[in-house]
Order: structure tokens, then C-alpha cells, then sequence
């Protein structure tokens, strides 16, 4: 990993937790915080599918409440900052229900998610 220094890092898991806490919270906001509005995200499916997601369906299921359906007591969230070079960075964020691999970028001094492959835990 290119040393970004810790603030990176930080800011990065920061993003994460926004983007995972905020969709198990209904928390459209923080949601909305994490993601890039160019965002790319896709899942692997039951029979080999691909769901695939925008920013504003991620917002609009989050507002919703479809994280908060899918929650547990035990979360387990954990997020690993795998590489950050510059303004970019890739990280891996897991939890009990999902795991994510998502790339970030930092535009206007925030790091924001712009893509993610998921699948469930």
C-alpha cells in the first residue's frame, strides 16, 4: 500500500462505515455521503445472476428501510484499507450479511465509493 498517511485511512473507513451503517440504520444521508453519484455497484445472485445498482436506487432502497430488514444483532462490520495511491484507494468491508470490494475516489478533498462488488456473507 502507497503510505497515504493515517487521515487517508481514516476518511476511507470513515466512507465505509457510512456506506454499511447507513444502510442497516435506513440512513439515507450517510448513505448518500459514501457514494460517488457515478457509482457502479453488482452482486452475484442466486443462479448466477448479477444485480446491479446506482447510487440513487442504493439512496432510495436505503430510505426504504430494505438494510434495515436485513440486519443482525452482531453487524461485524469491518473494513480493511487494502491500497490508496493518490486519489484513489480499494478496500474491503465485511460484515455478517455482506462482503464488499469497492474502489473509492476523492473528489473535492472526500472520499466517496464509485465502485463495489458484493456478495452475501
Amino acid at each position: 500500500m502507497t503510505d497515504s498517511g493515517a487521515a487517508d485511512r481514516d476518511a476511507i473507513v470513515a466512507t465505509a462505515l457510512d456506506y454499511y451503517e447507513g444502510w442497516f440504520d435506513g440512513d439515507a444521508g450517510r448513505m448518500e455521503r459514501a457514494l460517488h453519484p457515478e457509482l457502479a455497484k453488482r452482486g452475484v445472485v442466486p443462479g448466477g445472476g448479477i444485480d446491479t445498482d446506482t447510487a440513487k436506487t442504493m439512496i432510495d432502497a436505503t430510505a426504504a428501510g430494505v438494510g434495515r430488514s436485513r440486519d443482525v444483532p452482531d453487524r461485524d462490520i469491518r473494513v480493511r484499507v487494502d491500497d490508496v495511491h493518490g486519489d484513489i484507494a480499494s478496500a474491503t468491508v465485511t460484515s455478517a450479511v455482506y462482503v464488499d470490494y469497492v474502489h473509492l475516489v476523492r473528489i473535492d478533498d472526500r472520499w466517496r465509493i464509485v465502485n463495489a462488488l458484493w456478495a452475501r456473507a
